[in-house]
């Protein structure tokens, strides 16, 4: 089914989910940004996925590439995308000024080795982190954002075709942003994407 309607309490409970079982930050607040719903489908919403294949295969555009009538473009989800992520960076810096230096904050750079398959792949040096809990069409949205507008570069080993594959269920992305803070502004300096789509952490041993 392709729906929109119910998905801002599905992805709020699927946060609360997450930090409930998380052992460091079970009693952090979790903010609902409605530039976080999904992509809207028009007339397609509530119906089936393989009637808007056949849709965007009558109209001749790929399906992810394809808005039905009525329904958000690609470019009008990048506009949500982007007042979330400047919503985001100003409250990373409101909320932890104590990490934040006048002119820019830093990381270490770990983007050239290869992911290990950790949980805390890419992070360890990292100061700041925030949970993002999204929806497939809208993060696959999100990805091509990062990738061609914001030119991030892809992480070493993955296959170029994945980068704009949509989500699987309950996968992870981890990106790593840096950001130059004034007394005036702040800025995405730098952005490095660790890995994305990944489910390893359903393995069990």
């Amino acid at each position: 089914m392709v729906r929109r309607s119910a998905t801002k309490m599905a992805f709020y409970k699927t946060a609360e989910i997450i930090v409930r079982n998380n052992r460091t930050c079970h009693d952090l607040e979790l903010v609902a940004d409605p530039s976080l719903i999904e992509r809207s489908f028009g007339i397609a919403e509530g119906g089936r996925v393989i009637d808007m294949k056949n849709m965007a295969k009558a109209a001749g555009q790929p399906l992810p590439e394809f808005t039905p009538p009525e329904g958000e473009t690609m470019e009008q989800v990048k506009l949500r995308i982007k007042d979330f992520l400047k919503a985001m960076y100003q409250r990373i810096a409101n909320d932890h000024q104590d990490k934040v230096q006048d002119g820019g904050t830093s990381s270490a750079d770990e983007s050239t080795e290869a992911p290990a398959g950790l949980a805390n792949d890419g992070v360890s040096s990292v100061p700041v982190h925030a949970l993002v809990v999204g929806h497939g069409a809208y993060m696959s949205i999100a990805m091509r954002y990062f990738f061609e507008d914001l030119k991030c570069p892809v992480p070493r080993g993955l296959d170029p075709a994945q980068q704009f594959s949509i989500c699987p269920n309950t996968g992870m992305c981890r990106f790593i942003i840096t950001l130059k803070c004034s007394s005036v502004d702040i800025a995405l300096s730098d952005i490095k994407c660790v890995f994305i789509n990944r489910r390893d952490h359903f393995k069990t041993n």
